[in-house]
């Protein structure tokens, strides 16, 4: 086999073990993928990919410390990439095709893992300062990837950027809710309810000159989630009221608003309350199948 045809063997390996990897831990996502044209699909799934390396770190190692320098080392990973060094993972390989496909910004790539690394270095117990906080987490981790999709695609819209920035949010910070359960039985520690939302509901314990949750089923604690998933809704709000100004090109990357409100309404069906098993059924509580036709609806209907 010749050089190049290797490389293209390659190549196509690397792609597709992105695909996988998006099917197996970011199952919403990879059904709103396919509805994108072909030169912005394979874009997509590596960063996507990319962004399933990086948000699973933490949850796949053993000892928190191996999954902070798996973090940093998918950060030098990207200074490789842009420098035109080879790496042997197949994420870094289909990655680094497409930055040089796409000229994607590194300044994404590099916030991203940035904010995870900043998440994953927090000491432990330390609680956000407000919901701003978390909705920041959601912009460089959530946000940015709808950013580079839409460079992948040469969409160049401020307005286009503005619903994604929004629809990132949204989705970043209702991800964040279902994942609180998980969180707590893996820490014994909740790390994303913010201590101004949970000392107005009266779950914020202070003493001994620490913080914590206090995270016990119940109303107050719906109150909480109910206040968080309202700042979601808002921002998916917006993003709608942007729909009409934004180009038709752009339309197919925003569809990541539908598993959003998907989400939104399942967590309203159970009354808020994140411990209610109803959640995490399916996708995001609903069967695989109504979920692909809703999405097949906006995508055949343009919207989001």
């Amino acid at each position: 086999m010749n050089p190049a045809s290797a490389h293209s063997n390659s190549i196509r390996a690397a792609f597709s073990h992105c695909v996988q990897q998006v099917r197996s831990y970011d199952y919403h996502h990879y059904f709103c993928l396919l509805h994108l044209p072909p030169n912005m699909r394979r874009a997509a799934f590596a960063l996507r990919a990319f962004n399933v390396e990086t948000a699973r770190a933490m949850d796949v190692a053993s000892d928190p410390k191996i999954g902070l320098m798996r973090l940093l080392w998918w950060k030098d990973v990207i200074d490789k990439i842009y420098a035109n060094k080879k790496v042997e993972h197949p994420t870094a390989q289909a990655l680094s095709s497409v930055i040089s496909d796409h000229k994607i910004s590194k300044h994404w790539l590099k916030r991203s893992v940035d904010a995870r690394i900043n998440d994953a270095s927090r000491e432990e117990n330390a609680i956000p300062e407000s919901i701003a906080d978390l909705e920041q987490y959601a912009e460089d981790t959530t946000s940015t990837m709808l950013y580079m999709t839409l460079q992948a695609g040469g969409i160049l819209s401020t307005t286009a950027d503005h619903a994604a920035s929004h629809i990132g949010k949204a989705s970043g910070l209702l991800l964040l809710l279902k994942s609180l359960p998980y969180h707590l039985n893996r820490q014994g520690r909740i790390s994303y309810i913010p201590a101004d939302v949970a000392a107005r509901h009266g779950l914020l314990i202070t003493g001994h000159g620490r913080s914590e949750i206090k995270m016990e089923s119940g109303e107050a604690l719906s109150d909480v989630i109910f206040e968080i998933a309202s700042v979601a809704s808002v921002h998916l709000q917006k993003a709608r009221e942007l729909a009409r100004a934004v180009p038709a090109e752009a339309l197919p990357v925003l569809l990541p608003a539908v598993p959003a409100q998907v989400l939104l309404d399942t967590l309203r069906r159970r009354n808020f309350n994140v411990f209610d098993s109803r959640i995490s059924n399916g996708v995001h509580g609903i069967s695989p199948l109504w979920y692909q036709l809703k999405l097949k609806w906006h995508a055949w209907r343009n919207t989001y």
